[in-house]
Order: structure tokens, then sequence, then C-alpha cells
């Protein structure tokens, strides 16, 4: 991970001006301000800022429900309540603010997720440094032959020697060009707008992300879970141990309920029921399809 000087002076300037406050503070989130967590090999996550805690997502929920929470006797049950019922509305009261440097590609997937406030470094009006991702040689894999989004086999000896040679000579190559072309010694060099187009998806980026719990609790279901990119993984993994910290109850049933429940179509929950009566269910009395049959046992395990 690379901190520039100038952020690393922000840092320590910002953790060193503690000021009091009236509003909601969550002890272990206070840990986190500021502070950058080391993602990948230049990348890194760090919280600019929050608003909320467990305590603000209760307070949020009884307003609404009002006498309907009354059967509620604490905090944390409410908020199992909430998760379990697909309550989101009170989850959307609690925010963050983070600073994340990333790769280029992994931008692009993150981009996907459209429910937040995004402002990233503007390489029309900055110049990018020279920083790309190189895999670790444990995270180089084949193609996988099942899945047309996945990895396969892991590459091994002078395949894996072959790859991280390309990507590294690649990169520095188009590096020296795009400051060549932007160069303006002696000459009135390239507009950073077009030159940048000479850059390859591994260059790091930056920016900062604000987002709701809700939102982002979706975010972290989709990108923290086993099946998702190596690469974004880790950010979302990085992500996940701040936000436990942030909400402890709220991540405790976020983890149960999201993370490591199941959603269950209609048919599948039949499947079930005739299999607790002791009736032998296959795939091909099931009513399901070969893949819906296969990601059924699998959820059963």
């Amino acid at each position: 991970m690379t901190l520039s000087p100038e952020q690393q002076a922000e840092i320590d300037e910002l953790r060193g001006a503690a000021q009091p406050t009236l509003r909601a503070v969550a002890p272990g989130m206070e840990k986190h301000l500021y502070s950058a967590i080391p993602v990948l090999d230049h990348g890194f996550v760090r919280v600019i800022d929050y608003m909320g805690d467990d305590a603000a997502i209760c307070q949020a929920a009884r307003v609404s429900y009002g006498k309907g929470t009354k059967s509620v006797q604490n905090d944390e049950g409410l908020i199992r309540y909430l998760m379990r019922h697909w309550h989101s509305t009170p989850f959307e009261m609690c925010e963050i603010k983070l600073h994340v440097k990333l790769p280029v590609f992994v931008a692009r997937q993150w981009i996907r997720h459209r429910t937040a406030n995004v402002n990233e470094y503007s390489a029309r009006y900055s110049i990018l440094d020279r920083e790309f991702y190189i895999p670790a040689p444990e995270a180089l894999a084949a193609q996988s032959v099942v899945n047309n989004q996945g990895r396969g086999a892991a590459l091994e000896g002078e395949e894996a020697e072959r790859v991280l040679r390309y990507l590294r000579d690649d990169a520095m190559r188009a590096y020296d060009h795009y400051e060549e072309m932007i160069s303006q010694d002696g000459q009135q060099g390239l507009a950073r707008e077009l030159a940048r187009m000479n850059l390859p998806a591994n260059i790091y980026t930056q920016w900062y992300w604000k987002v709701d719990l809700h939102n982002l609790l979706h975010f972290l279901r989709l990108r923290a879970d086993t099946h998702a990119q190596y690469e974004i993984r880790v950010y979302a993994d990085a992500i996940c141990n701040v936000v436990a910290d942030w909400v402890p109850f709220a991540y405790k049933a976020f983890e149960d309920y999201r993370m490591g429940g199941a959603t269950l179509s209609a048919t599948a929950l039949d499947c079930i029921r005739r299999m607790l009566k002791g009736e032998e269910v296959t795939q091909e009395n099931s009513g399901m399809s070969k893949g819906e049959w296969r990601e059924f046992v699998g959820v059963l395990g």
C-alpha cells in the first residue's frame, strides 16, 4: 500500500485534532477514522466519516412502528427482527464515507452498485501515479471450464512467470508512453483527457464513496461472497471488518440472515417438507431444473 506524503500528513492532522461532539459516536468506528487499511499491493480503504450506530437503527424503527415494537425487549432483538423481515429503511439511517484506492478494473465492477455517491480522482485534471495491480503468484488462475466469469486451476511455474512478466512490462510500457504524450518538454503535449486512454485497466484510481448501511450491506452480501472476484472481495472483506466494529448488532444479524442464510423457492420448501415426511425426493420428481436442483442440494450441504 502506498500513501502519498500529502495523504499521510492529512491523516496525521485529522487524527490529532479530536473535537468534542454531541452526536452519536460508535467507539468501534472511532478507531478506524482516517486510518488506511491496506488492500492488494497498492490499494487501501479508509473511513473518512460516518453517521449513526446500532441505536440509530432502533431509534428510526421505533419512530416508524411505534407500539408495534413493544414486544421487542432490546436493541439487538429489534435489529434481528428488522433484518429477518427485510425492513430495510431503518438501516438507511446510518451512513459511511470511504476513501478507496483501487485498480480501475475493480472500480468498474464496484460502480455497478448505483446506490452510492461517488467522486473519483480525475485523470482529465491530474496525472495518474505509476502504480499498477500486479497479482501475487497464488492469485493467478486459468479460466474456469464450468463458469464463464470465474477462475479455474492456479497457474504455476513458467506459465505464471510469463503472465506476470507480461502484466508488468505492458503496464510500464503504457505508462512510459503516457508520460511521453503529456510531456511539455519543448512541445505542447497531448491533453491529459486523451492520453489517459492508453493506460491499462490495472492502474490505480481513487474515489470517495458514500453509502447508507442498507445499500452497503447489499454490496457486501454480493462482493464478500466466496463466488465474487478475488480482487473486489478483499476490499469487501476489509469493509466487513469496519462494519462489524461500527454496528456490531446489525453486522451480526447480517452475517446470520444474509451471508449465512439462504433464500428458498416455494418448490424448494415443498421438497424439504416432503423430505421431512420421509419421502425420497430426487431432481426428477422435485419439479426443479438440473441447475436449481444442484443449487438446492448445495444449500442443504
